[in-house]
């Protein structure tokens, strides 16, 4: 998602993304030599991209953590921290809230400010990374003894959530919106998404490391360690982003004295308005719309895959047919594979259009879930490839989730005659319908799971009594076995019939745009 050259000065950097533009002839003398150096970089081979490797460097410290928190702490809070059905549930409604408020509130801060921090992406991602990396740990350290109904441990999940994503908001937030920002080409964006793919295959590998040092968290100390390792990795790779990344608008508003006018300006006239406007605008899009309906669906569904994959697979596999080590290796590279997909299906996308790609995964999803039903729970070795193919192929074909919206934000600025693209606001919007997913999927598999005792079940295992009822444990796989096939079918169809009607499904067609000053 990025762009080849090295800014002079980092103050000169202050201009980026505002709404003023300097002279026409500045701008043009900008933008065709941003293209000229992506062409001719383009054609070299072996040649590293270094804007592309900069920007890529944030998805790489952003999967490093993302992968563990995802995949490990609905784990560790039902399991080993053993907090109630209740607690979690307001944990989650809690952060379902916060998390459709701070996505536009960031959003519109980030396109409209006048604080350099909100305004510039990059200084977004160079402040916001220290206290991204802090708030990744907070869930791995206890705050005292949890009793099995302690209301600390809810506090403990709610503050975990809520300040984990509102940094992750913050950071990405700049972030993606830098993939819209850093070139309106269509190959180049798909170079960007190949550097992101390659960085997040190596943060990816996380999950996998965090299984063998910790010993699926049975070894609690060595997890600890490593996530702060981790931590650290995460704070380096985006600092370097938050220094070097250069975008296309890196030269708008250099004028101080043109950025005091326009602020004069803008402070004569209602905010309130402004963004109420520039709200119905982006909602109102029919195509915005059709991706948001699917987008909460995928969000939906890998999200429930990596907070259950490994709850689900330490239930319907046993050990005796996958072997302690197997499983860490599925656990892992359940992380890397999708990442590796990606870097296969780019030139793919390229060729056929990411509208023909998106299609088809969710035929592959329908077809993945009917079939592991019909063969049924016995067959332990086919169920490890189905949990495989039914994470690694959402996950996968997210990561193009960019193409779509980058168009969205393209057409907007085109249909509104806007200056500079409102990437922060449309990405914000995005999030605002469909990150309630993140708090949807895990409330509502678990609140399942519990009608048929699994919670009772962890207790049981956890203490002396080892008697349990071995009709009730199998009516829980048989649950368990069923969610696992039936989601991936409901979420592909209604998937299949949001995305037919939209209607951007050329862009696979390189055309070339240039900025108009």
């Amino acid at each position: 998602m990025l762009r080849p050259f090295q800014s002079g000065s980092k103050t000169d950097i202050q201009g980026a993304c505002r709404a003023s533009v300097p002279s026409p002839e500045i701008s043009s003398f900008a933008v065709k030599n941003f293209s000229l150096s992506c062409h001719h970089l383009s054609t070299m081979p072996f040649t590293l991209h270094m804007n592309s490797f900069a920007f890529a460097l944030t998805a790489f410290g952003n999967k490093l953590t993302s992968a563990v928190f995802q995949f490990y702490y609905v784990k560790l809070f039902l399991n080993h921290y053993h907090i109630s059905e209740s607690w979690f549930s307001i944990a989650q409604v809690v952060y379902l809230v916060w998390n459709a408020v701070n996505d536009p509130l960031f959003a519109y801060w980030q396109d409209n400010s006048k604080i350099r921090i909100f305004r510039s992406r990059r200084l977004a991602i160079l402040y916001g990374a220290p206290l991204f990396s802090i708030c990744f740990l907070l869930p791995w350290f206890p705050w005292g003894n949890y009793g099995a109904n302690s209301w600390l441990v809810g506090i403990h999940l709610m503050v975990s959530l809520c300040a984990y994503d509102t940094l992750f908001t913050f950071v990405l937030l700049a972030h993606c919106a830098m993939y819209a920002e850093i070139s309106s080409k269509h190959e180049d964006r798909l170079r960007l998404t190949k550097y992101c793919q390659i960085a997040s295959v190596l943060g990816a590998t996380s999950v996998m490391g965090a299984e063998f040092f910790s010993s699926s968290l049975e070894n609690f100390r060595a997890f600890q360690m490593f996530c702060l390792v981790l931590a650290l990795i995460s704070w380096l790779a985006m600092y370097y982003t938050g220094r070097n990344v250069v975008t296309m608008y890196d030269n708008v508003a250099n004028d101080d004295l043109s950025l005091k006018m326009n602020d004069t300006a803008s402070r004569s006239s209602s905010e309130g308005p402004k963004a109420w406007v520039q709200f119905k605008q982006i909602v109102c899009e029919r195509n915005f719309l059709f991706f948001v309906t699917m987008n909460f669906c995928q969000i939906f569904h890998i999200i429930y895959e990596a907070n259950f994959l490994a709850i689900f697979a330490d239930q319907l596999i046993p050990s005796t047919d996958l072997p302690p080590l197997a499983r860490r290796m599925l656990y892992g590279s359940a992380f890397v594979i999708p990442q590796v997909l990606v870097l296969i299906l780019g030139p793919v996308a390229g060729r056929m259009g990411y509208y023909k790609v998106i299609l088809l995964s969710f035929i592959i999803k329908i077809a993945s879930g009917a079939t592991m039903f019909m063969i049924g729970q016995t067959h332990t070795w086919m169920l490890a490839v189905f949990f495989l193919i039914d994470l690694c192929v959402p996950d996968a074909i997210g990561s193009f989730f960019n193409l779509p919206v980058s168009d969205i934000i393209d057409y907007d600025k085109d249909k509104y005659n806007r200056r500079t693209p409102i990437s922060s606001s449309v990405f914000g919007y995005n999030a605002l319908f469909t990150k309630a997913a993140q708090s949807c999927a895990p409330m509502l598999i678990l609140n399942i799971l519990n009608r048929y005792g699994y919670q009772t079940l962890m207790l049981q295992d956890k203490s002396a009594d080892r008697s349990v009822d071995k009709d009730s444990v199998e009516q829980l796989h048989q649950v368990m076995f069923t969610v696992a096939c039936c989601i991936p079918v409901i979420i592909g169809c209604i998937q299949i019939l949001v995305w037919y009607p939209f209607s951007i499904r050329n862009s696979h067609i390189i055309v070339p745009k240039h900025v108009e000053s």
